[in-house]
């Protein structure tokens, strides 16, 4: 369907979910309209200088995978690939802090798991027929939890499964989704090294992830509007037909499409009965500025931490960070105590000398929804009740968890479903929902 001159595509929230439907509809040549409420896009991925640390430091810490498929696309269409670093081969170190063991978990290339017969690759005093159990995910149903099908007993279960669920899914494994997690294995570590390979941001995630779309769509003559909050959507005849902020109002043309791509506690005081997964765990960061660079500035190193208070350390330069998922427990406790507490695990982990490091401890209490077996259900599907709008976020119904991957995969979504009713939504009765605007267009 060609797309109308006059018509164009209404994008609420510049978060990587926003970001990725606007650079892939303008890219199709459609015209983008892009309201951010912060002064700046990222959402909840965004980076800014400290001046405590006095550098530039990012909200929170997010690993992302060669597999995540939709982040490698997103990337390429904004040119910015080479942003991404990592180690040259899918190598995850981990160290137990209350013992002092050190092992590296290496799968292997392919899909057939022959490091699991590798004593040297797999997790300490497992044995192969332990990760059999990984066959109960893939055939789990929508209301067990992955504790469910893997049990909580024994050395794989607390330095494999616990801290796989905890990091990718930020729940518990007695309350964490299986299905959820069917697709971390499936896509990652179920294809060989070449899609499990670990990997984090250059410099900061602003500079990898958003700024260089902001480039794109600034190009491309996306009207960007920073500082604009819409309070509300006014709808006629089953369609948006006004943006409404603060001294103004943007009208909505028949033949335009709104994008919702904001967090679903925003969401749902914008659409009348939308129900939304509830919230779920917090995650904790905290960034210590050490007195050198481990290994360069082109060197990150990133180390699992089991039976410690850190669950993850990331080591970029001068900078060491690390990530608590699942943080309920700790969130309400002073930074100063938090960083306390994670510097043995992050000296531990990094062969690490002297005092604590001058640190910043940064708290996300809303940093993804529930990801349990109920809340699944309460994930909204991209196409909603009302002709013009559609759903973005990490939250929605994307199959995969909240992470970035999710994010970039629900802009994608609504940035597909927009080109196809784009500019034909007079030309059906309003009362017809999105999709089936779809399929008859």
């Amino acid at each position: 369907m060609p797309v109308s001159e006059e018509s164009r595509v209404h994008i609420i929230g510049a978060g990587v979910a926003g970001l990725a439907a606007a650079v892939h509809l303008s890219q199709q040549g459609h015209r983008i309209s892009l309201y951010e409420a912060a002064p700046r896009a990222g959402g909840r991925c965004r980076s800014y200088h400290d001046p405590q640390l006095d550098c530039v430091i990012d909200n929170g810490n997010h690993l992302m995978m060669s597999g995540n498929h939709a982040v490698m696309s997103y990337l390429e269409s904004i040119d910015a690939a080479d942003r991404l670093i990592g180690p040259p081969h899918a190598d995850y170190p981990f160290i137990d802090v209350a013992t002092n063991e050190r092992w590296s978990l290496r799968p292997s290339a392919g899909r057939m798991p022959w490091w699991i017969f590798n004593a040297h690759r797999r997790v300490p005093h497992t044995t192969p027929w332990d990760y059999l159990s990984a066959l109960r995910i893939l055939k789990s149903d929508a209301h067990e939890t992955v504790a469910d099908c893997v049990g909580t007993e024994g050395p794989l279960y607390r330095r494999f499964w616990e801290p796989l669920t905890v990091a990718a899914l930020n729940t518990d494994p007695r309350q964490a989704s299986a299905q959820l997690m069917q697709p971390v294995l499936t896509e990652t570590f179920l294809r060989g090294s070449h899609a499990c390979r670990p990997l984090i941001a250059r410099r900061s995630l602003a500079d990898t992830l958003i700024e260089p779309a902001v480039q794109v769509l600034t190009a491309a003559g996306a009207d960007i509007r920073y500082g604009t909050r819409i309070k509300a959507l006014a709808y006629t005849n089953d369609l948006v037909c006004s943006l409404e902020m603060d001294g103004e109002n943007v009208a909505v043309a028949p033949t335009d499409v709104v994008i919702l791509a904001t967090p679903p506690w925003i969401a749902e005081t914008l659409i009348p009965g939308l129900n939304v997964p509830p919230p779920g765990e917090p995650i904790v960061n905290v960034h210590y500025r050490l007195a050198s660079a481990i290994g360069g500035d082109e060197v990150v190193r990133i180390v699992g931490v089991i039976g410690g208070t850190a669950h993850w350390v990331f080591a970029r330069g001068d900078l060491a960070s690390v990530t608590i998922s699942a943080a309920a427990d700790l969130v309400d406790t002073s930074a100063d105590d938090i960083a306390s507490a994670c510097w043995p695990d992050v000296a531990a982990a990094l062969n690490l000398e002297g005092d604590k490091a001058p640190s910043r401890v940064v708290k996300e209490r809303r940093a993804t929804f529930a990801q349990s077996p109920d809340a699944l259900a309460l994930r909204s599907k991209t196409a909603t009740n009302c002709a013009n709008l559609l759903l973005a976020g990490d939250w929605t119904a994307t199959g995969v968890p909240a992470t970035i991957e999710g994010a970039v995969r629900s802009g994608f979504q609504a940035a597909t479903l927009a080109s196809k009713c784009h500019g034909v939504v007079t030309s059906l009765s309003p009362t017809y929902s999105a999709r089936k605007q779809i399929e008859a267009a």
